[in-house]
């Protein structure tokens, strides 16, 4: 079992701190000091509840408070009362059927050993330890488990944080299918601003597969690393009354310099999505997130209009601004998993779908040391898990996926709120999670 500690309160004056380090640094070392799911629901705990709100349940922007766990509990389902966003349309078709054939009970009981254990544990413990706040279990398009908790209801949008990155990749290598995007080219050919940065000589393939060679840290634990400046950069968080840095995704792109030989290995570094989204502009001479609801979110018979963050000059944040429900996210899984086909239209070419399940270079993706994904590779913004089921699937920080296995015909979708950004936090309950459901699913048809 997750048994966790006393939560250890800290100082007001260390408040700003944690938010700025995505709440990583303080606890990287005392994950057993954690608060519990249950003692940090949003609800139990107030925020933004009354007409006004208290001074002490407020969640703002200004004050990073909005990336202050526990407020992030309730923050992750209310980005758009603290950002500025933009609306992508589900469009006009009806709205495409998942029925149910619930499973709740014996899913919730499903035991299995975490990474390193020797002690099992069962799916319901998994949602507790891993700060779920919604969660969806498709199998050969039946919904057999749903469940929410806290503020986020069916109907409510919820960040997906870099899960943004694999819809994006997704619209790019469709671009790549019907040659408007050529991965052999510059990043430079393309978008001459990005000529002289460390992107300039970086091949479209690289981009797609995040092998560029940037001197860019996304290591949220360093309170120096990259990341914090890229997010000043786009808005994402706030800016000091002195600041003077780029204003702007693409300006903060601009000043990223080359490190290394590109194409040697993979690097995770999220800016490398940032270029894919102005790539897709300007090849197709829409902004990506227009098409982005045009080619696949207005495809999928969607429940809600999904939104997407934004920096102050309106660029969509590529790296993991999309907000959706998650039955949204359910259906574009689902035709992921049915090669690009929903409701009888192919949405995506199956030739993409292929290239992705085929998965990027494993010598490659080794070289970045993830210890919890031991054989994987990245390709096209996705993660692919090449085992024996051909997993792949679309990750995000603090708990968010979509998991596709082709083999057990299932989808699972989590989005969360866990108070670690790194999924190396929860990765070593939630992969053998997603492996023992799969197995129960297969099975419990065919018991020989």
């Amino acid at each position: 079992m997750f048994k966790r500690t006393q939560y250890l309160n800290v100082n007001r004056k260390k408040t700003l701190l944690l938010g700025v380090l995505c709440f990583a640094l303080p606890f990287a070392t005392a994950q057993d000091n954690l608060p519990s799911a249950a003692s940090t629901d949003p609800v139990l705990m107030g925020w933004m509840q009354g007409t006004p709100p208290s001074a002490d349940k407020l969640v703002r922007h200004s004050d990073m408070s909005f990336y202050q766990f526990p407020r992030t509990r309730w923050t992750f389902s209310n980005f758009r009362q603290i950002m500025p966003t933009v609306s992508m349309w589900r469009g006009s078709a009806a709205v495409s059927p998942l029925p149910a054939a619930l499973l709740s009970k014996e899913i919730d009981d499903v035991s299995f050993l975490p990474m390193g254990s020797d002690q099992s544990t069962t799916w319901r413990n998994m949602l507790d330890a891993t700060y779920t706040d919604a969660i969806l279990v498709l199998h050969r398009g039946e919904v057999v488990y749903e469940d929410y908790f806290g503020v986020t209801q069916a109907h409510t949008p919820h960040i997906s944080f870099s899960v943004t990155k694999s819809y994006y990749g997704t619209l790019a290598a469709m671009l790549v299918e019907e040659g408007a995007l050529d991965v052999q080219k510059s990043v430079g050919e393309y978008l001459p601003r990005l000529a002289d940065s460390g992107f300039g000589t970086a091949t479209v393939r690289e981009v797609l597969d995040m092998t560029t060679a940037i001197d860019y840290s996304e290591d949220y634990s360093d309170p120096n690393a990259h990341v914090f400046a890229f997010a000043k950069a786009g808005g994402i968080f706030p800016r000091a009354d002195d600041y003077d840095g780029p204003d702007g995704f693409y300006a903060y792109l601009e000043t990223l310099e080359k490190r290394g030989a590109h194409g040697q290995a993979f690097s995770y570094r999220s800016v490398n999505t940032e270029v894919l989204g102005l790539l897709i502009a300007q090849v197709s001479g829409k902004n990506a997130v227009q098409l982005l609801e045009e080619r696949i979110w207005s495809q999928l018979g969607a429940e809600q209009d999904a939104y997407m963050l934004v920096d102050a000059l309106g660029t969509g944040w590529a790296a993991g601004g999309l907000n959706a429900t998650l039955r949204d996210h359910a259906r574009f899984g689902e035709m992921m998993r049915l090669g690009g086909m929903w409701q009888g239209k192919q949405v995506v070419p199956a030739r993409v779908v292929d290239e992705i399940r085929h998965g990027g270079d494993p010598e490659k993706f080794a070289k970045a040391g993830y210890k919890t994904l031991s054989g994987f590779s990245y390709r096209n913004q996705w993660w692919v898990h090449h085992n024996a089921n051909g997993a792949f699937s679309a990750r995000g920080v603090h708990g968010q996926t979509i998991y596709i296995d082709p083999t057990a015909e299932m989808v699972i979708v989590r989005l969360a709120s866990h108070p670690l950004a790194a999924s190396r936090y929860y990765d070593d309950v939630s992969l053998p999670a997603y492996q023992v459901v799969a197995d129960y699913l297969m099975t419990r048809e065919s018991p020989d």
